[in-house]
């Protein structure tokens, strides 16, 4: 049966900037950029963690017409796709070097039942939340 979960996706409206943000403001590492002809495959991951990927996709061919890539567009500009979540060592000391990057953030850290957590989104509309789990 199953033994892994490697790969998620996102949609993104331009994977060049996507690639400035998840890489350049949040400090995660390029896993793969390959031509595929058909289509780019972009991946992602967070430093040290090569064997979880965070696809950055497109909304288009070859998975979508135009119709349902427009539908698609305008849900990831409404924030409408879904939460990824990311988890941290400090999460106040992430959220100010966050901000300082330019990062919008859209809830300030919050101390909840599970840990500490902040909310933020990518230059696309995609809700983000960067927490901090209480030590096991």
């Amino acid at each position: 049966m199953l033994n892994a979960m490697t790969i998620s996706e996102i949609y993104v409206l331009d994977q060049d900037e996507a690639l400035d943000f998840y890489v350049g403001k949040l400090g995660l590492e390029v896993h793969t950029d390959a031509d595929l002809g058909f289509m780019r495959w972009l991946t992602v991951n967070v430093p040290g963690q090569p064997d979880r990927e965070l696809l950055l996709v497109k909304p288009g061919p070859p998975a979508h017409d135009e119709a349902t890539a427009a539908q698609l567009r305008e849900l990831v500009t409404k924030g409408a796709l879904g939460v990824t979540i990311f988890t941290t060592e400090d999460v106040r000391k992430t959220h100010a070097t966050l901000r300082e990057r330019g990062v919008e953030i859209s809830e300030e850290p919050v101390e909840r039942d599970y840990g500490t957590d902040f909310g933020l989104r990518d230059p696309f509309g995609n809700p983000l939340r960067i927490g901090q789990l209480p030590a096991r």
